[in-house]
């Protein structure tokens, strides 16, 4: 593994509240954004912490009004009380994504289950981040959203009419594995946060990701125009699922999104999903030896990983481990690269620049 400078976190966060704040953002949303920020990057998810966040703001968000600082979200009216319709206002996603977990999770402790549709939403980057917090506190969760921006060719295509669309699933598998089991992927090959993470450490991408501007397939992030969908029509049918469930919530046009509406009264705002669901809700109270809920659950995970794979990984091991590697050290792990985009940031607000020379290593 590469050497990484190790940021504290108290630094870490200062600087992406100051950009968010710089930008309009009050202090509650600022936080929020920094909070997904240092959670991504403490669990080893460098393709959607906070430089992306900040970059994907500048493109989409603050500066162009696609997402406005300080917007209240509306909960519309539903005959369905264990169901939630909100219109976002363009507030930052990862506010709003914090805000429906918290609220899935009281309407779950009612009703045993819960969903949250949300419309008129900017992109809450790492999805992981909020189905996780909730499998720790002992839920099932479940998240979808379209992109910002439809940049992924459909299969057999040649255009990008989807987004990278990501599927978010959590499980409270503390007892079984000592972390909770999150199983989180974008419906591309690989992330665009990923291209411009191997643009900015000077590598190539894995052949099968991604086509330049005409169509054709490239390794070179600095010529990759559109990405491609994993497992061929497998990873387009999962992406074309948020696009349906969008168009159901109020999602229009994906190549409309992140984009001068080209038409007047379509619209170009990305649609959330959230599901939380109560263990309690599903316990059928028939395990073999009488085994609890938790204690059944353990046991199959036991079984999947024992007959000789016990080598094998369970989703959410390897951040788990980039975690613990965060905590041992004290605090967030960047390569030399990315603290030089940071020290950009830092120069713009005015602020002192990074050490490097001042910071630890992390081998």
């Amino acid at each position: 593994m590469s050497d990484y400078l190790v940021i504290p976190r108290q630094q870490h966060d200062d600087l992406v509240i100051a950009a968010y704040q710089s930008r309009g953002y009050d202090a509650a949303e600022a936080a929020e954004g920094a909070k997904l920020a240092a959670e991504a990057a403490r669990h080893g998810i460098r393709t959607h912490h906070a430089l992306k966040a900040l970059h994907l703001d500048h493109l989409f968000g603050s500066a162009t009004g696609g997402c406005v600082p300080s917007a209240e979200i509306e909960v519309l009216p539903s005959r369905f009380p264990a169901s939630e319709i909100w219109n976002a206002n363009k507030k930052l996603g990862q506010s709003v994504a914090y805000r429906a977990i918290e609220r899935g999770i009281e309407l779950a402790d009612q009703y045993g289950i819960a969903q949250i549709s949300v419309d008129n939403a900017f992109h809450y980057l790492w999805g992981g981040g909020y189905v996780m917090e909730a499998a720790e506190r002992g839920y099932l969760a479940y998240t979808n959203c379209t992109s910002t921006l439809a940049e992924v060719v459909p299969f057999g295509g040649k255009f990008p009419t989807l987004g990278t669309n990501p599927h978010s699933w959590g499980m409270p598998t503390m007892a079984a594995s000592g972390f909770p089991l999150v199983i989180d992927w974008a419906t591309s090959t690989v992330a665009m946060g990923r291209v411009q993470a191997l643009k900015r450490e000077g590598k190539s991408l894995p052949p099968g990701a991604a086509v330049d501007k005409d169509g054709n397939p490239t390794t070179d992030p600095h010529q990759v125009s559109s990405l491609l969908p994993f497992g061929g029509h497998k990873g387009y049918g999962l992406s074309l699922i948020n696009e349906l469930m969008a168009a159901l919530i109020g999602g229009s046009l994906p190549t409309h999104r992140g984009r001068p509406v080209p038409v007047a009264g379509e619209k170009s705002t990305s649609a959330f999903y959230f599901q939380i669901v109560h263990p309690d809700a599903l316990n059928g109270r028939d395990f073999a030896f009488g085994r609890s809920q938790m204690e059944n659950l353990t046991a199959v995970v036991r079984d999947i990983l024992g007959h000789g794979n016990e080598s094998a990984m369970l989703p959410g091991q390897l951040e788990a481990q980039a975690r613990k590697q965060s905590d041992q050290h004290g605090g967030l792990l960047f390569t030399a690269a990315e603290v030089a985009e940071f020290n950009e940031i830092n120069r713009e607000l005015g602020r002192l620049e990074w050490d490097l020379a001042q910071l630890a290593v992390a081998k």
